[in-house]
């Protein structure tokens, strides 16, 4: 009974307020224009009708109501009540602005950031939000500390952007809070401080807004600034994908595909993924191109994941960029182009993609797409390998071994093929096992020859199960043992390996570890 007094009161209330706000307004008072404008639009004490609402706030704009003017602003810009019109916005944001409402100022700087209803100009859009933001407006503080930490219309300022952003923060906008988060995550203006930054992002996510929330998930994923948690992280991204956020979307598919905080599901990937990429996201397109690409809850269709390779390419995404670049290489739902290969891989590596910069470097060293140039070969597989690449760190070392590229240099072609290797690289490995076993680089050492073949050969390609078969052959590093030589030979000449396809039939011609067949040996 009591909750039901309660809401009976409140309307009654409303109610009272409504009518006084007629009395008001049609006594040509502006406030009470803007006010009766706002019960109108929110449907306080009455019916919500944005037809009305519309009306008042013409009414207090006219009247030289700041406040009102603002609310007409945002009617014109959104289609309140009324034609959506961005130039009509514009002047009356500005009306607004120049009569001092924070709220006016602040979303005149966003429309000349943005070039709405008027030409862009960052430098009046920083000024105004230097108004808005000294006025004691959390959005504009916001918008400051972003115009100071990417330089728009202003010097860029790491520092000044952190100090509004915390101000922002303070004053409980949700925005500001997430950025504050990004800023203690990453070190901006502040020393970084991952506690911190989940403490912001907890905050700002709790308000409900789904980038925020995926911000969140990736710190419980993660372990940022609290204890690492997947099905937290699993929660999180759910109420950000829920939310419609086309990066929390991605994020949830990817919890799908590898079963992160949850039962893995591929095609639960695959339906959050094209919602990310119909979305726009990127990551989604290039992930959403890789389903289709494989069959990965889905049908496979090598045409729908060149398109979504693309999109996400033609967006800037780098890992789009390099497996659109592998689809023109391969012929994958599209014609071989070597040409646009070259070109795809240059983007990606451009954009500091450790697998395109070593892909970009092979083109290099074997003329695809471009003129053949071994020093430019050399530098991109540097790049890839110094940011840890295993492929490129082991195409580092042969370019030490052979010189490609470079002076020739034997203990740097064993460090690079040792990097490669301990990155789990079965090329790594097996070019590591052929130093030890040669010498080349290091001290001669029969044992981790072997050691690395067997490692490399388990990985299942078929040179290096050849190379493992013939150490037990010959006894190198390991006991000589007929039957693991014909295993060996045959996983090898199974995967297509000339050598091993030689040395099993040179297996069955004597009856190495098998029965003597000389009709196997000839086939």
């Amino acid at each position: 009974m009591e909750n039901v007094q309660y809401n009976e009161i409140q309307i009654t209330k409303e109610e009272k307020e409504f009518r006084q706000y007629i009395k008001l307004a049609e006594g040509g008072d502006s406030d009470g224009q803007n006010s009766l404008g706002e019960c109108y639009y929110y449907g306080i004490g009455t019916t919500k009708d944005e037809e009305r609402a519309f009306q008042w706030y013409l009414n207090s704009a006219e009247c030289g109501n700041s406040s009102g003017q603002y609310n007409l602003g945002e009617c014109y810009r959104n289609g309140i009540g009324t034609t959506k019109d961005e130039e009509k916005a514009f002047q009356w944001y500005l009306k607004s602005a120049e009569g001092g409402d924070s709220d006016g100022q602040n979303n005149l700087g966003h429309c000349y950031r943005n070039g709405i209803g008027t030409t862009k100009d960052e430098e009046k859009a920083f000024q105004w939000y230097i108004k808005s933001a000294e006025s004691g407006n959390s959005s504009g503080q916001n918008n400051l500390a972003s115009c100071y930490r990417n330089g728009i219309g202003t010097t860029k300022n790491e520092k000044k952007a952190f100090q509004w952003c915390l101000i922002s923060a303070e004053g409980g906008n949700s925005n500001g809070q997430n950025n504050l988060g990004y800023c203690y995550e990453h070190g901006i203006g502040i020393t970084k401080d991952d506690e911190k930054a989940f403490h912001w992002y907890l905050k700002s996510a709790g308000c409900g807004n789904s980038d925020w929330q995926n911000n969140l998930g990736y710190c419980w994923e993660n372990g940022i600034g609290t204890t690492k948690d997947e099905k937290k992280a699993f929660q999180w991204y759910m109420k950000s994908a829920e939310g419609e956020n086309s990066s929390g979307q991605n994020n949830l598919g990817r919890c799908y595909y590898y079963g992160i905080g949850t039962t893995k599901y591929v095609e639960n990937a695959f339906k959050w993924y094209l919602k990310a990429a119909e979305g726009g996201n990127s990551s989604g397109q290039h992930n959403l191109g890789f389903c289709y690409e494989n069959g990965i809850g889905t049908i496979e269709n090598k045409e729908k994941a060149f398109h979504w390779y693309m999109k996400s390419a033609e967006s800037g995404n780098s890992n789009g960029q390099n497996n659109l670049a592998r689809c023109y290489k391969n012929g994958i739902g599209t014609t071989k182009n070597e040409e646009k290969v070259f070109q795809w891989y240059l983007k990606s590596a451009e954009n500091g993609n450790i697998t395109g910069q070593n892909n970009l470097g092979y083109c290099y060293e074997n003329g695809i797409g471009t003129t053949k140039n071994e020093e430019k070969a050399f530098q991109w597989y540097l790049k890839s390998a110094d940011g840890g690449n295993s492929n490129g760190q082991h195409n580092l070392g042969l370019c030490y071994e052979d010189g490609i590229g470079t002076i020739e240099n034997k203990e740097k072609a064993f460090q690079w093929y040792m990097k490669s290797a301990e990155g789990g690289n079965g090329d790594g490995q097996n070019s590591l096992g052929y130093c030890h076993e040669n010498g080349i680089g290091t001290t001669k050492d029969e044992k981790k020859a072997f050691q690395w073949y067997l490692k490399s050969a388990e990985g299942g390609h078929s040179s290096r199960q050849n190379n493992l078969g013939r150490c037990y052959y010959h006894g190198i590093g390991t006991t000589k043992y007929f039957e693991n030589v014909f295993h060996w030979y045959l996983k090898s000449a199974e995967g297509g390996n000339n050598n091993g396809q030689y040395n099993l039939g040179y297996c069955h011609y004597s009856g190495v570890g098998t029965t003597k067949d000389e009709v196997k040996a000839f086939q």
